[in-house]
């Protein structure tokens, strides 16, 4: 019978007789190992060229030689076995109502807060954790190659289905000034600070620098381009030298942690610019964990405004 169009061209028996010839050097040799008869071995291994439509062995050649299709699978197929091999182990794992790894993308002006929290969180039920930092943009293409099983940013995917989404919060953006400068109240205000005051940026790869732009053009602001960071902490260490101003997040500032007195803010004039901070994770996968982690969240944001910048719990509103 034919397989159909959809069937995989393979199964992983037949992969690991094939691996087994690779290491052997020979159907003889490959069948001794695995325990079977030349005859089977043979015949697993045309019946996998039958399906994938392509010779995997030079057999003119002594011993047998692969062909480029034959490398190329051996190399796929090792990779292939060996993860389905670790599969009946994790298995057993999940049994114990604990799981192997979990890997959580955290947008990074959120290191501080929820960083430690969530990595103790994610220790009582998993035997590893991982927690990466970093841009929303690459924890976003992480998650969906597989490469994370939580993240916690400004994407929330919408357009991708099969994923489950939890928001964590809502913040305001507000102006980062160094202190003494005059009160900015109004639109007017703020095209005055641009011209007297060097914007600092944050970079184009992340999406807050993006959504700023975006802001600006809304409101026709387009200050010239000469400072631009990726982290809060470089936004900050530049405003606080004076000269300089920036427009941030609550939990920028927070993240940034400048020394008392070295920055002010104050409201954005202007029609209302927030962005919002959503975990997601894949559905049916993680049981209860993501709203585990996502209680664990807002709590933690509640915490750590409330210790380090109430004047800034204003401007954040928790889910």
């Amino acid at each position: 019978m034919q397989p159909r169009p959809d069937d995989l061209p393979f199964d992983l028996r037949q992969l690991t007789i094939f691996l087994a010839v690779c290491d052997a050097g020979s159907m003889a040799a490959a069948a001794r190992r695995l325990g079977l008869t030349q005859p089977a071995v043979s015949l697993a291994v045309a019946e996998l060229e039958l399906r994938i439509g392509a010779a995997l062995f030079d057999r003119a050649i002594r011993p047998i030689a692969l062909t480029p299709a034959g490398v190329l699978l051996r190399q796929r197929a090792s990779a292939l076995v060996s993860e389905a091999r670790q599969i009946a182990p994790m298995l057993r794992e999940a049994g114990r109502a604990r799981f192997p790894l979990v890997r959580l993308g955290l947008v990074d002006s959120l290191s501080r807060t929820l960083g430690p929290r969530l990595a103790d969180a994610i220790a009582q039920r998993a035997d590893e954790v991982a927690i990466l930092s970093g841009l929303t943009a690459s924890h976003a293409s992480a998650l969906l190659s597989r490469n994370l099983d939580v993240m916690i940013g400004v994407d929330d995917l919408a357009q991708v289905a099969g994923l489950e989404r939890r928001p964590i919060l809502t913040e305001s953006y507000v102006l980062m000034l160094p202190p003494g400068v005059p009160a900015v109240g109004s639109l007017e205000d703020l095209r005055g600070l641009a011209e007297r005051s060097e914007l600092v940026r944050f970079s184009a790869r992340s999406s807050t620098g993006v959504e700023i732009e975006r802001h600006l053009r809304r409101v026709g602001l387009e200050p010239p381009r000469r400072l631009s960071f990726d982290t809060p902490q470089g936004v900050a260490s530049m405003v606080a030298e004076g000269g300089r101003f920036a427009i941030v997040t609550p939990l920028c500032v927070v993240e940034a942690a400048p020394p008392p007195g070295a920055v002010v803010c104050a409201p954005l004039p202007g029609p209302e610019f927030a962005r919002s901070l959503t975990l997601v994770a894949y559905a049916h996968e993680l049981g209860r964990l993501p709203a585990e982690l996502a209680e664990t969240s807002r709590a933690g944001v509640r915490a750590r405004l409330a210790a380090v910048a109430p004047d800034l719990a204003r401007f954040v509103q928790i889910a």
